[in-house]
């Protein structure tokens, strides 16, 4: 029996995909171990959403060749789409797989074992009937026109009572500073039956909260409303004798990119609705949401779905309308503070969370004065900060007034200052409330083994088994009190 130990760098949806690939072995009678260990191969499932993303993709793969110089180590995921020109110099990598073909990755390991292809000459010039870049050892997809989307199947997961549930897959914002559309492609939605299908299976192993995740789930389901308006525009150009169906203006352009507006939203919360129907799941969270998808009728839509979480991500990036417009992110301030107060008309006290770059180029002191007043104004929950990353081949990579990792560092420290006061006060306002909990995992805290969990606006709460009265994996904080010394989290 052969072991394969896996490596998962970067965001949920890598994560949700290593869980796969690593069922997919199991499944074909292979061993999963630590990747500290020594193995017979090693999975990187690489990140290439920042420069220090990329550099830690290249660092596991060193580290996997020197943990087994025999092994067989394995590159998969963005990184790999994104170098593709690159990877044939990257000492250490005996196999690259790019993205939507991280289904086939047994398939494709096992061709690979019985070639075993030397590495010396692997590049191989033009491309396969299916459109495929080719290197010997490698298989990278093109990406550039949008294929299907990729189906994998999640049948269980190492946490216990939270589950993540991909959706869709890449996107079409083209955010000035993003590489993710090239890593990724265009979006494509996963079929609904095919979800539901995976909340079933879940439930019925015991998860109880699912969190739908993606590229952009913003997008579900506008590839599926797109080709519904494609049919309707044929038809209506057929009777009246126009045969250049595919020039329609501006409008009709702008809305197959997906940066027009959002009437395919319904679609996304027609499926909310569904997996609220699905017996044993009890919470279904969001993942991270553009403000722009936020309207009355869709806010309204989700509180009437019960099993909604009141926790809500909104990409934000910059609280300054000047920096948001060079960023490419087709909405202002007033535009995200207007979704913000949506949520919080239906929804009671919600958690919205948010993620910002700081020193995006030329952004000014006064540019960033207005992201300060604007992210404290709004009262974020939690703020994911991150310095500006240079990605080669984006429009931000050649903008002017690139700051200094210095000036960034300092951005940065500001911004979290406000993250830190923000988040304290938001969690203060449930001191002493009841709150339903969902127990994770338990920890050591203070000397006590300690349930662990999360509310359904996602504050992280501890309680101490003894106090339990048993392993009971729901529960209720009706006194809760800050620990200084157990991070943010409160316990009862």
């Amino acid at each position: 029996m052969q072991t394969v130990a896996f490596h998962n760098l970067g965001c949920k949806v890598n994560s949700y995909e290593t869980e796969v690939m690593q069922q997919y072995f199991q499944k074909n009678g292979y061993s999963i171990v630590e990747f500290a260990q020594k193995a017979d191969i090693y999975v990187i499932n690489t990140c290439t959403v920042t420069n220090i993303a990329d550099r830690k993709s290249r660092q596991m793969i060193h580290k996997a060749k020197a943990l087994n110089p025999d092994a067989v180590v394995i590159a998969v995921g963005c990184y790999v789409q994104t170098h593709a020109a690159d990877i044939e110099g990257e000492d250490g990598i005996d196999l690259a797989i790019g993205n939507n073909k991280k289904g086939e990755i047994v398939a494709i390991v096992e061709q690979y074992l019985t070639e075993k292809k030397p590495r010396e000459g692997r590049r191989e010039q033009g491309k396969t009937a299916a459109g495929e870049k080719t290197l010997q050892g490698a298989t990278i997809p093109d990406l550039t026109d949008r294929p299907e989307y990729e189906e994998l199947n999640l049948s269980s997961t190492m946490e216990h009572t939270r589950v993540y549930l991909k959706i869709q897959d890449g996107c079409n914002q083209f955010c000035s500073y993003c590489a993710i559309p090239y890593a990724r492609g265009r979006v494509r939605s996963r079929k609904a039956e095919h979800i539901l299908e995976e909340a079933r299976r879940l439930a019925g192993k015991g998860y109880r909260e699912i969190v739908l995740t993606g590229i952009h789930i913003s997008s579900y389901g506008l590839d599926f409303y797109n080709e519904s308006y494609n049919r309707v525009f044929a038809k209506v150009s057929e009777a009246d004798g126009n045969t250049d169906a595919g020039t329609t203006g501006e409008d009709r352009k702008m809305e197959q990119m997906g940066v027009c507006d959002y009437r395919h939203s319904g679609l996304f919360l027609a499926l909310v609705e569904q997996l609220a129907q699905v017996e044993g799941i009890e919470r279904i969270r969001l993942g991270s949401f553009e403000p722009r998808i936020i309207t009355e009728e869709f806010a309204k839509g989700l509180a009437a779905i019960k099993k909604v979480c009141p926790h809500f991500h909104l990409s934000l990036q910059s609280g300054c309308d000047s920096v948001l417009s060079r960023m490419n992110r087709q909405y202002t301030c007033a535009d995200f503070q207007e979704s913000v107060a949506i949520l919080r008309k239906y929804f009671e006290d919600p958690a919205i969370t948010t993620d910002l770059i700081a020193g995006f180029p030329g952004e000014t002191k006064e540019e960033h004065e207005e992201t300060l007043a604007f992210v404290e104004g709004i009262g974020f929950y939690e703020t994911h900060i991150f310095p500006f990353s240079r990605r080669k081949g984006t429009a931000a990579d050649k903008m002017p007034g690139q700051l200094t990792e210095k000036q960034k560092k300092e951005r940065c420290e500001d911004l979290r200052r406000i993250h830190e006061k923000n988040r304290k006060a938001y969690m203060d306002r449930f001191l002493g409330k009841p709150l339903p909990v969902l127990w994770e995992t338990t920890k050591q805290i203070e000397g006590k083994e300690c349930f662990v969990g999360h509310s359904p606006n996602y504050l992280e709460i501890a309680l101490p088994v003894s106090k339990a009265g048993g392993e009971d994996l729901t529960g209720e904080i009706t006194e809760a009190a800050p620990r200084t010394n157990y991070g943010d989290g409160l316990m009862c």
